[in-house]
């Protein structure tokens, strides 16, 4: 569901505190997946992410994703944007963040990040997409 909405406008800014917090919870998460640690991703995720894909699964579709695109060499946050609706989702605070990253293998690249804030506040990964 994430890729559906890869085209909204983002800025630059995200003087927002839950934008902040999110972006700061996610590069936590993208850190562990930039490592190769994608179990721990998996447990790091939201639980509407762990639902929606078996750990299993995650470990194998993003081993087949990242492992050709090489080390991310660079990662930069193009926006983010705190909605609280998403196409598929249940109801809820999320912010869909915007990073160009060079990989090795494919600098330009853009990852799509979603964290959700879950009942006990934290900001959890609930999609990754990459363009």
């Amino acid at each position: 569901w994430l890729a559906s909405i890869t085209a909204f406008a983002m800025g630059p800014s995200h003087a927002d505190d839950r934008t902040d917090q999110a972006v700061e919870a996610t590069k936590q998460w993208l850190a562990l997946v930039d490592g190769g640690k994608y179990a721990a991703s998996w447990r790091q995720a939201a639980p509407f992410f762990q639902d929606k894909v078996p750990e299993k699964q995650w470990e194998a579709t993003i081993t087949a994703v990242r492992g050709p695109l090489g080390e991310a060499k660079s990662r930069e946050v193009l926006g983010a944007q705190f909605i609280t609706e998403l196409p598929g989702a249940p109801a809820g605070q999320y912010v869909v963040i915007q990073f160009k990253t060079d990989f090795a293998s494919k600098p330009g690249s853009i990852e799509t990040v979603t964290p959700m804030k879950d009942v006990q506040g934290a900001w959890r990964v609930s999609g990754y997409y990459i363009k």
